[in-house]
């Protein structure tokens, strides 16, 4: 069987990454390792922890970091499973069968090299799930289909493409996923976590975006399709923020248009 790590950062939010736990911990097949990457100013994770009897597989780190990207790195030099994913404190795995539907995946075919699946998350005031297989040709879309909280990767890969660059404070994922788009992927049709709305990259989304362009560019050079999308991003981002926007959302939604 492959050994799945779980990679968990968190900064003083204690009940937050209580909730992420209990959903690793309910899980059907149960993960190779857990790893909490602790970068709290106040102990309260760290006493937690060592004071309340955890699973075997639960391991932590509790020391300040440079940013996210520096604990992402940390838990990546620390794991020592096959596939690692990241949950970050306050997301949680969708249901008790996540870990043995991505655990199956695989095991079947041990040529991909990492999966995806979808994502539920609030959209216009209401829960839906979203993603849809990785296209490398709509790279210049950002992340619209491809959510980190559902990757799970080869561990090989960051050993053949580097670790996160910690330059970055919200494009992290995005830059890594345009280096690893050419490897052999699979998707899973079914939600693989619930994302936390109260994160950065929910709270700035617009700066996100932007450093995730900027990325693209760097790669790819630029591309006139990806400033139009921007564009349609933006405007969009703003609109769900009204009243209008929500209530044209749920029209889209009923439609089964959530994806498009």
């Amino acid at each position: 069987m492959c050994r799945i790590s779980i990679i968990t950062i968190c900064f003083n939010n204690l009940e937050e990454l209580k909730e992420t736990c209990a959903t690793v911990d309910k899980q059907l097949v149960k993960p190779f390792e857990h790893i909490i990457i602790d970068g709290s100013s106040k102990p309260d994770i760290k006493n937690y922890l060592e004071t309340n009897l955890q699973p075997s597989y639960r391991k932590w780190i509790c020391e300040r970091d440079k940013g996210i990207s520096d604990a992402f790195n940390k838990g990546i030099l620390k794991v020592t499973g096959d596939i690692t994913t990241h949950l970050n404190s306050g997301d949680k795995l969708y249901d008790e069968t996540v870990l043995e539907k991505v655990s199956a995946v695989f095991e079947n075919e041990t040529s991909i090299k990492w999966c995806h699946g979808k994502l539920n998350l609030l959209r216009g005031g209401i829960w839906v799930a979203i993603g849809k297989p990785f296209e490398r040709d709509k790279l210049y879309r950002g992340m619209r289909g491809t959510l980190h909280p559902t990757m799970y990767i080869r561990k090989e890969l960051y050993d053949k493409y580097g670790l996160f660059d910690i330059n970055l404070k919200m494009a992290m994922d995005y830059d890594f996923l345009c280096r690893i788009a050419d490897e052999k992927f699979a998707f899973i049709d079914y939600p693989l976590a619930t994302f936390d709305p109260t994160g950065i990259s929910s709270n700035r989304y617009v700066d996100a975006m932007k450093e995730s362009y900027t990325q693209y560019r760097k790669y790819y050079g630029k591309s006139f399709k990806q400033t139009l999308w921007g564009w349609r991003l933006i405007t969009l981002h703003y609109l769900l923020e009204s009243n209008f926007g929500k209530f044209l959302y749920r029209i889209k939604v009923k439609l089964g248009k959530e994806n498009a």
